[in-house]
C-alpha cells in the first residue's frame, strides 16, 4: 500500500456558531490543507496518482472557498464552518472526485494556525 500526500493552502474569513468566545466573531484563517490518499498500485511510469492530479483537483476545489465568507457558503448553511466541518466537507468532494478502487482519499487535515489542525477520516 502507498501513501501520497500532498499540502496546500487557502485564505477565507468565518465566524463559529454556537460558540461562546471570540471565535464567535467574524475572523480569518490562512488555512493549510494537508490531503493524503492511498492506492495500492503502480502506473507504468510508477506513479499511484500524478501529484499534478492531486495538486490540481484539490486546488480546484479550494478555489471555492479562498477568499470567501464560509458561513455564507452552502457547505456550511447548516453547520459552523469549523476546522472539523471543512476537513470533512473537504474530505467528502474529494471522495467524489477520488474514490476508485485504485485511489482513495485516507485523510484530510485542516490547519488553521502552525498550532491547531483537524483531521478527518473514515
Amino acid at each position: 500500500m502507498f501513501r501520497l500526500t500532498i499540502h496546500t493552502a487557502f485564505a477565507a474569513a468565518h465566524n463559529l456558531i454556537n460558540y461562546q468566545g471570540d471565535c464567535e466573531n467574524l475572523h480569518g484563517h490562512n488555512w493549510k490543507v494537508e490531503v493524503s490518499v492511498t492506492t495500492n498500485e503502480l502506473d507504468k511510469a510508477g506513479l499511484g496518482i500524478d501529484f499534478k492530479i492531486l495538486k490540481r483537483e484539490t486546488n480546484a476545489l479550494l478555489k471555492t472557498l479562498d477568499h470567501k465568507y464560509l458561513n455564507e457558503l452552502p457547505p456550511f448553511s447548516e453547520v459552523s464552518p469549523s476546522s472539523e466541518n471543512i476537513a470533512r466537507y473537504l474530505y467528502h468532494e474529494l471522495t467524489k472526485i477520488f474514490g476508485s478502487d485504485k485511489v482513495k482519499v485516507e485523510m484530510v487535515t485542516v490547519w488553521e494556525s502552525d498550532f491547531a489542525a483537524a483531521s478527518y477520516y473514515e
